[in-house]
């Protein structure tokens, strides 16, 4: 089986959230059980630096009429998973942000970006000569990619079929009706049978309504977004799709994300044995970020995008309470400009008990999970989330809310099996202060702490459940395809 993953990241080539996770890693799975996975992704400079290209190219003309275009041919640096890369320099040679010309700022042709992309992928799938190898399922991934099943539609092609992930409901990639000559989709989609959404035209609803299976990245945020509260005015549009909706749970690389072996961490985690590891590297990120020494007193990691929508005003309104009660918080992040600001001024407010790193750091995002006793992830919703489960992996305890795929990777501690985390319900700042007050009493209980580290350790979240439930679908698409 032949499956050919369209992504506008993929890391370690282009990494912006979990997307990028998740399009690096699934592929090496699926590859591993059989399946002939393989990648197209723009050319961006970071990715043509990055990746290891054969010298080998195709051109493919002018698709869109933005500029010429050819397709690179590669393997992804770590793992050797075949490679697409699609080059145009008018519209990928960009450095920085692959979506932004800065925070807060959306490239104004995207539309054209991304719709080149779509075409070229769709291209791929229905015309058997243009690479000596033909998909039988398109996986395309956000509204980057959610044009492609429309433009196969467009053409009445039957095949491939297509699989639709939604990472984040939330992103829509809303443009106005004016775009579709530009990027040659008909007219007769315009409506609100087609991708018409609120007045706009909408890559994310252009997938849900053409492709032939939609996924999304756990079983209850699957549920969410076909309510009202949850669905973004999709969720009519994802009920009528019925069973050709679900969910399921990511996953995450167990290479990359080895608590014995992980270079980035100052001394290895032992899932038998979790606490002189984690010891071990909570004083050297004290160290690293500047936190006070002298004591031994819980520590709480907070690796996330800094937006509304993981909850950071609940933790800037809870940090008051956590220094009270003795513990320590180590932030790594960016996002908007507002809770930075407001996270320093915290940081500078607790001098030795808040530190702060703005930015993205790959190698502090690993040191804070094995550093951490717990992490925080209070997230309004939250499709999969993908923090909780680097912390079970590391024996960092999680400290989330009850959404989306927090529900379905964190068993409460008052669960009869014994939980792996500390759950609390509403997205309320005293809701999240209660649930650090159990968690520093948890940390002063020394036995029942770690025998939550060695259960939340030995939970299996890497992509061998999740990749058979992924082959499964394919093969069901494949069987109902005309």
């Amino acid at each position: 089986m032949n499956v050919l993953f369209v992504t506008s990241e993929a890391y370690p080539l282009v990494k912006t959230g979990g997307l990028g996770d998740v399009a690096g890693a699934l592929p090496v799975a699926l590859r591993a059980r059989g399946i002939d996975a393989r990648i197209l992704l723009p050319a961006y400079p970071d990715a043509m630096s990055r990746a290891r290209l054969s010298g080998r190219s195709i051109a493919l003309g002018n698709p869109l009429g933005v500029g010429e275009a050819r397709l690179l041919e590669g393997e992804m640096p770590d793992s050797g998973c075949p490679l697409w890369l699609l080059d145009c320099q008018p519209m990928y040679e960009r450095t920085g942000n692959p979506y932004m010309i800065y925070p807060g700022c959306d490239w104004p042709d995207n539309f054209r970006r991304f719709g080149l992309l779509s075409k070229v992928a769709a291209m791929m799938g229905a015309s058997g000569g243009l690479v000596d190898w033909r998909p039988d399922v398109l996986h395309c991934h956000d509204w980057q990619t959610g044009f492609v099943p429309a433009y196969l539609r467009a053409w009445g092609a039957a095949r491939p079929p297509v699989m639709f992930t939604i990472h984040n409901l939330h992103y829509m990639g809303l443009f106005g009706t004016e775009i579709l000559d530009m990027i040659g989709l008909p007219h007769w989609m315009r409506g609100i049978d087609g991708l018409e959404h609120h007045g706009l035209v909408s890559g994310l609803k252009a997938g849900i309504q053409y492709a032939q299976a939609i996924t999304t990245v756990s079983p209850t945020y699957a549920a969410e977004i076909r309510t009202p509260e949850g669905g973004m005015g999709l969720d009519g549009l994802l009920r009528l799709r019925g069973p050709a909706v679900s969910g399921i749970l990511n996953g995450i690389d167990p290479d990359i994300w080895n608590p014995l072996e992980d270079p980035n961490l100052a001394a290895p985690i032992d899932p038998a044995d979790p606490g002189p590891g984690k010891y071990a590297n909570k004083m050297a990120l004290k160290r690293q970020m500047g936190l006070d020494l002298s004591d031994d007193r819980p520590l709480f990691g907070l690796v996330s995008r800094m937006v509304e929508q993981k909850g950071i005003d609940l933790i800037l309104g809870a940090i008051p309470r956590m220094v009270e009660g003795g513990a320590f918080l180590a932030i790594l992040g960016s996002g908007d400009r507002h809770f930075e600001y407001e996270l320093n001024r915290a940081a500078a407010r607790h001098p030795g008990h808040v530190a702060i790193h703005v930015g993205y750091d790959e190698h502090l995002s690993h040191l804070i999970q094995g550093a951490a006793d717990f992490v925080l992830v209070p997230s309004r919703f939250e499709p999969c989330g993908l923090t909780q489960l680097y912390a079970l992996r590391y024996g960092a305890i999680p400290v989330v809310r009850r959404t989306g795929g927090l529900a379905d990777s964190v068993v409460p501690l008052d669960h009869p099996d014994g939980g792996t985390g500390i759950v609390f319900e509403h997205p309320f700042t005293d809701a999240l202060e209660w649930a650090v007050g159990q968690a520093i009493a948890l940390y002063h209980d020394k036995p029942a702490l770690e025998a939550v580290r060695r259960r939340g350790m030995a939970r299996d979240f890497t992509w061998n459940r999740s990749a058979m439930e992924y082959i499964r679908l394919y093969e069901s698409l494949i069987a109902r395809a005309p």
